[in-house]
């Protein structure tokens, strides 16, 4: 028998429809609040995380990240104080919105959190990352319920906006007062599903850079063979673009211990150009995404980019719409005093860890920018990643497990002892 598609989300103390765990009842309910781009309601989630606060006892502050420019864009953190709230606490970050969806390619309404006789549980967001949302919540619920008393305070953070850019959620919540103020230590965030039995943990990220290339050039009538023209130097350079990314993308083919992380991956993503099939345009412009490893020298990069420019033809201009130079990468050495803990929690669980770049961006670099250690971690194993994707889905003892990962990690790093700077 398939459970209710449409039951009561209910919280961690209550008992659930057709014995469904409470937990899967209360992350279907998170999956149907249609927090959804490009007009997601907040409003639904505020109301949502107003009522666990209540039932965890944990007080939750609203900060609008600036009222002047993005009305609305509530940042919400609820506090678990530790004993001793001197010392630097642990951030367990997660985003609020979702990506779009194409419902016509999906199995079942991407807002009813329908679950299948496998238990799989469709939705959208129910990797990217509703799921690590709720797995915080429950594995804070489950340590108050055992009476557990924390050294270091732990902030849960409910931001907007990450998958527009963060640029009205944490990016501009990381300048603001109130988040100086909770003196973080450490952070979590969003990573990505393993097929595999290992959990992937990400340290670090790509910079996007998105880039348009200007080529000015003779216009003339679409009969002549006009010379230096726009669309040749266009030609010229998008073949310098595009060979380096087969020479990138033979690299991570041919490379046994490259991720996608590791290598530049460029796309040439819009053209435009011309007014009409008989006249030659004075200009066309392309533009590309690039995503580079935080290893390579961005510097050398970009002289490597005016070069190609130059060997196209004269007058060729550029400019980027996003150019991201934050390289900061989150240590784990072994003699880190918080990778030590994590992974060595993770061992104790015998649970394997597959340590990667994360190949696109999420709001960890934010973080990291502000000199905060941050892991990206999403406790799903033996899940294809459909991020982004049509039938996203997560399984309901996957999802489970991860809350058992959470309730080790939070209390483990809570007790991390105090580290130097701290003293």
């Amino acid at each position: 028998m398939l459970p209710d598609k449409d039951g009561p989300g209910v919280g961690g103390g209550h008992s659930s429809p057709h014995g469904e765990d409470p937990s899967v009842s209360l992350f279907r309910e998170y999956l149907r609040l249609k927090t959804v781009h490009p007009d997601p309601d907040y409003d639904a989630a505020l109301r949502f995380l107003d009522r666990i606060a209540e039932e965890l006892g944990l007080p939750m502050k609203k900060i609008e990240v600036c009222v002047s420019v993005c009305p609305g864009r509530v940042v919400s953190v609820m506090t678990w104080e530790g004993t001793d709230p001197s010392l630097k606490s642990i951030l367990l970050n997660s985003h609020t919105d979702v990506v779009p969806v194409y419902q016509e390619h999906w199995k079942y309404d991407a807002f009813s959190a329908f679950k299948d006789a496998e238990g799989n549980i469709y939705a959208r967001g129910s990797q990217d990352m509703k799921c690590v949302t709720i797995q915080y919540i429950q594995a804070v619920r489950r340590l108050k319920a055992e009476g557990r008393k924390l050294m270091r305070t732990v902030h849960l953070m409910f931001v907007p906006d990450e998958e527009v850019g963060g640029h009205k959620g944490m990016e501009t919540f990381v300048k603001h007062p109130e988040f100086l103020k909770l003196n973080i230590g450490f952070a979590l965030d969003e990573g990505l599903a393993n097929p595999g039995e290992a959990f992937t943990v990400f340290y670090g990220e790509r910079n996007p850079w998105w880039i348009t290339v200007h080529c000015p050039g003779s216009p003339g009538h679409g009969s002549r063979f006009v010379e230096n023209t726009a669309a040749e130097k266009l030609r010229r350079v998008i073949n310098s673009f595009l060979d380096f990314r087969e020479t990138e993308k033979h690299r991570l083919n041919t490379s046994e211990c490259f991720t996608l992380g590791d290598v530049t991956t460029v796309n040439m993503t819009m053209v435009k150009g011309g007014v009409a099939y008989n006249v030659i345009p004075a200009e066309m412009d392309v533009s590309f995404d690039l995503r580079i490893p935080p290893t390579v020298n961005l510097q050398e990069f970009e002289k490597q980019i005016k070069e190609w420019c130059k060997e196209a033809g004269e007058g060729i201009t550029y400019d980027f719409a996003q150019k991201h130079m934050n390289q900061n990468m989150t240590s784990t050495e072994e003699n880190d005093p918080w990778w030590s803990v994590f992974s060595g929690t993770c061992k104790a669980m015998n649970v394997s860890l597959e340590k990667e770049i994360f190949p696109a961006a999420t709001d960890s670099r934010f973080i990291r920018a502000v000199g905060i250690p941050a892991i990206g971690f999403s406790p799903m194993n033996r899940t294809p990643i459909l991020l982004h994707d049509h039938n996203e889905y997560l399984n309901e003892q996957v999802f489970l497990k991860g809350i058992s990962v959470f309730e080790r990690l939070i209390p483990a790093l809570a007790s991390v002892p105090a580290c130097p700077n701290e003293a």
